[in-house]
């Protein structure tokens, strides 16, 4: 199923030049846009003093990586074949997820819902281009997810111990 999706997609390539070149930037530049607006967001939190969110957003990228990487040495899938140079990193789409996610959860909604369409957009350039399966693109999104998500739940469970408690944050 993956490898006929594959196909799918990436055999529109060429009938639109326009598209093509749209899909070239975004498989390849639009990551280090991403990267640049939550480097913005951060620079903007750290000058708020917003410590907790962007521990939770460190954290839940390093976990994000990590994640990806392990599962990455974990895969035994082949992801040559004839014509089309795939390349077996998740981490630019990963990256992008992880992000926007990342993002959307600790820092700021409008800005995360903007950069995580910005990584679905990766996510089907990096596809249409023949760079990665759609498989890569979709565990990607659900490692980077999943990672964004515990860790917010997890800090909202510490919010409420310490709201219950009365402990300040540094006591947990």
């Amino acid at each position: 199923m993956n490898y006929q999706l594959f196909h799918a997609i990436n055999g529109l390539t060429g009938r639109w030049p326009r598209i093509d070149w749209v899909m070239r930037f975004a498989a390849v530049q639009l990551v280090f846009v991403v990267v640049a607006v939550a480097g913005v967001l951060v620079i903007h939190a750290v000058l708020r003093r917003q410590i907790r969110r962007l521990t939770c957003l460190g954290i839940s990228l390093l976990l994000a990586f990590g994640l990806s990487q392990g599962l990455e040495r974990l895969s035994h899938q082949v992801r040559h074949f004839p014509g089309h140079p795939v390349h077996p990193l998740v981490a630019p789409a990963t990256a992008a997820f992880a992000v926007a996610f990342g993002i959307l959860l600790f820092l700021d909604r409008r800005a995360g819902l903007a950069l995580t369409a910005a990584a679905v957009l990766i996510g089907v350039a990096r596809v249409w281009t023949g760079r990665q399966y759609p498989g890569d693109i979709l565990s990607g999104a659900a490692i980077a997810g999943l990672s964004a998500f515990s860790v917010y739940v997890t800090d909202l469970g510490a919010r409420d111990v310490q709201r219950r408690t009365g402990l300040a944050p540094g006591h947990l």
